[in-house]
């Protein structure tokens, strides 16, 4: 059965809008990619497209026009880890969305874990929230770490999954702007997040992540000098 066309409006430096672009790369989906500029977004944008006026989004099927001109006859789908699992039931054979109903319920909880105790924490340690300190960073990478089983190379099992799209960009992002100093957190607030990452108890947790961001999916939808500008004009440097 054809697939309608796929128009995906996007951010280079959104980690949310990453994943569905890692998704699309997974399965080889053809799509028309449009970038939004988060800081002076289209007036057509949230009328025709996404009334939330976020990225990502994607318009499906309908004709085959320009992205400025989304017809009314495609769906309007947004809210990055619905459209990744939209990607993966398009494309079954891709794997990403397991077929087993207890794989797939784990990389669900594997996303929720995400989803509550990192991605909060990341946000508030970038943005300088006295809340967000190098503690409850390392606190979510334990609640990850106790989820990955053992022998196996990704969140659930051998194949790449949706539970895995969800933590690549995220981690690379925080990765890139602890390297780099970017961000409203202390400096030694930076320096003890790495340091407690080179305790051996992060062992398996590293090696984790050192697949995930080999993925050429991710690296060809990654774009570091992006990050680093958009974050560092938005949040100033570590002090």
């Amino acid at each position: 059965m054809p697939h309608g066309q796929i128009t995906l409006y996007t951010a280079k430096a959104c980690p949310y809008a990453q994943r569905t672009e890692i998704a699309l790369a997974e399965v080889g989906a053809p799509f028309k990619r449009y970038e939004i500029d988060l800081g002076n977004k289209p007036e057509w944008y949230a009328p025709k497209v996404n009334p939330a006026s976020k990225v990502p989004a994607i318009a499906y099927g309908g004709p085959d026009v320009s992205p400025e001109n989304a017809s009314p006859e495609s769906v309007k789908l947004a809210e990055s880890l619905i459209l990744v699992e939209f990607i993966g039931d398009l494309y079954p054979s891709s794997g990403i969305v397991p077929v087993d109903p207890v794989l797939r319920a784990q990389a669900r909880f594997f996303i929720e874990v995400v989803s509550t105790k990192f991605s909060p924490n990341f946000m508030k340690f970038i943005s300088g929230n006295p809340e967000g300190t190098h503690a409850a960073l390392l606190s979510g990478v334990d609640a990850i770490q106790d989820l990955l089983p053992d022998g196996v190379k990704y969140a659930v099992n051998d194949q790449y999954t949706i539970a895995d799209i969800a933590l690549a960009p995220f981690w690379a992002r925080l990765t890139v702007l602890v390297q780099k100093g970017i961000g409203a957190y202390k400096d030694e607030e930076r320096k003890k997040f790495l340091k407690g990452l080179e305790d051996p108890k992060y062992t398996k947790f590293n090696a984790y992540i050192q697949r995930l961001l080999a993925r050429e999916s991710f690296k060809s939808t990654f774009h570091e000098d992006v990050v680093a500008e958009v974050f560092s004009s938005k949040f100033g440097l570590a002090k």
